[in-house]
């Protein structure tokens, strides 16, 4: 979001369709204008026909253009402002059967026509992963402001159905800025978590709004307002809508990674060494402890190896001694019954290799015995990391990103704030430094398509049981 530009950005999208009006509207080259010609007839004389044409320029004009060129031109650098602070917004106007839901929304059931929505928030949480220097918190919540009244459309989620919408009002905070006073936020963890909810409130959305004339002509007005440099008043609070897009259209900026004191959490890397001196320290002890005792049955079981392997040598050399020796001395010394009689030597050979087959023995005995502990101890091990990790994922939101709100939604229920899945703790190396890791960007389109069909089916099974 440059700063220094204007903070209102206009794209035109035109619908396809099989018979364009070439006559009546034209793109020009640049792809940011648009001629518009009305051919109008004459009341005094019919068979006198005025052509009356408007160039309108634009930040573009697309027309035949993929929902993903649509993205890439329009809501890229939203959300990419958003994460450096800015707030941010995209209003799609246009009249009914204009392709407003498509633009916005998409095809739910077809991955590549997906809308604008659904890719921020592909969007959103491919950053969240990336920028490893932040910590970031992602809330969402559907707002729908119909005929000048405010409607949550997940409030049914945390509040039941059947039950009514909590009086909602668009309030200005006592520090700066603007909030709906009631609507609910739903914490989210990932794309997926985001889309069931995208796709929950789309089954809530009323009827399209007939009556939003006069909240488009107050929002026209605010517009105009801003870009008048010579206007020190912009009627923001003339409708719900424009005093809910206070913040936005004055192009705001925002201090990102707050919490509710006002200081940004510290990395987590250090708040990681500050919870295993403290509140971890007890699990940190054991965890050192475990892995201590796997060390040592490591360097056991290695030396085991050793010895066997060494013994099997020996063993191997020795009978090829005594096959040797019994080779060159067969029939030399015979019983009297007929039997060989061993020499010293043979003696000797026979003495060693029996000792080596016991010594064998009991060493492979041990070692399947030590084995199996080197495989208990990894799995206390493993056990104790995914423990302190994931204590330490809930002391950090707890003390530097949840609200306090949410911390009460959560007191006393199943789930602790900030649970990370076993299996995501468990790409962590070690305990001693946490490393991230990031699927190559051919697999960010995969992981994102299935997120995005799964969230799509839970959609399908809630209309089913409806």
């Amino acid at each position: 979001m440059n700063t220094q530009a204007s903070p209102v950005k206009v794209y035109v999208r035109i619908r396809p369709t099989a018979n364009f009006a070439h006559e009546f509207i034209e793109c020009l080259p640049d792809l940011q204008t648009l001629s518009v010609r009305w051919r109008k007839e004459s009341k005094k004389r019919t068979s006198n026909i005025h052509l009356n044409s408007w160039l309108f320029k634009l930040n573009g004009v697309l027309h035949n253009v993929s929902q993903e060129e649509v993205y890439d031109c329009v809501a890229q650098s939203v959300v990419l402002g958003a994460f450096e602070g800015y707030n941010g917004t995209i209003m799609c106007f246009g009249q009914t059967g204009a392709g407003k839901t498509y633009t916005m929304t998409g095809a739910a059931e077809a991955y590549k026509q997906r809308g604008i929505i659904p890719r921020v928030l592909q969007q959103v949480f491919h950053e969240v992963e990336h920028q490893t220097d932040q910590s970031f918190s992602v809330h969402l919540s559907f707002l729908e402001i119909y005929n000048e009244t405010l409607v949550d459309l997940l409030s049914a989620l945390k509040r039941g159905k059947g039950v009514n919408n909590w009086a909602l009002g668009v309030v200005e905070e006592p520090g700066g800025g603007v909030s709906i006073k009631g609507l609910t936020l739903h914490l989210v963890h990932n794309e997926e978590e985001a889309l069931n909810l995208l796709f929950e409130s789309e089954g809530q959305v009323q009827r399209e709004a007939m009556y939003i004339n006069k909240s488009l002509s107050f929002l026209e007005q605010a517009i105009l307002a801003l870009a008048d440099s010579r206007r020190e008043h912009v009627p923001f609070r003339q409708s719900k809508l424009t005093h809910a897009l206070k913040d936005s259209l004055e192009q705001q900026r925002t201090e990102p990674n707050l919490k509710e004191a006002g200081s940004s959490p510290p990395p987590k890397a250090d708040a990681f060494e500050d919870f295993k001196a403290d509140r971890g320290s007890e699990i940190n002890r054991i965890l050192k402890e475990n892995k201590t005792v796997l060390l040592e049955r490591r360097s056991r079981l290695e030396t085991l190896t050793d010895v066997i392997n060494a013994t099997k040598r020996d063993m191997d050399s020795i009978a090829s001694l005594l096959h040797q020796y019994r080779g060159q001395s067969q029939g030399q010394f015979v019983s009297a019954e007929g039997e060989h009689v061993m020499e010293e030597a043979e003696l000797s050979l026979v003495m060693q290799l029996r000792e080596l087959k016991n010594v064998y023995r009991k060493t492979y005995e041990e070692y399947n015995s030590t084995k199996a502990e080197v495989s208990y101890c990894q799995h206390l091990v493993n056990q104790c990391r995914v423990r302190l990790l994931t204590e330490f994922e809930s002391w950090y939101n707890e003390s530097f990103l949840l609200p306090g709100q949410v911390l009460s939604l959560l007191e006393g229920g199943p789930i602790r704030p900030g649970h990370v899945p076993v299996d995501k703790a468990l790409t962590l190396e070690d305990d001693e430094q946490k490393t991230f890791r990031h699927p190559p960007d051919n697999q960010q389109e995969t992981s994102s398509a299935i997120s995005f069909y799964n969230a799509y089916n839970r959609s399908l099974q809630r209309k089913v049981k409806k």
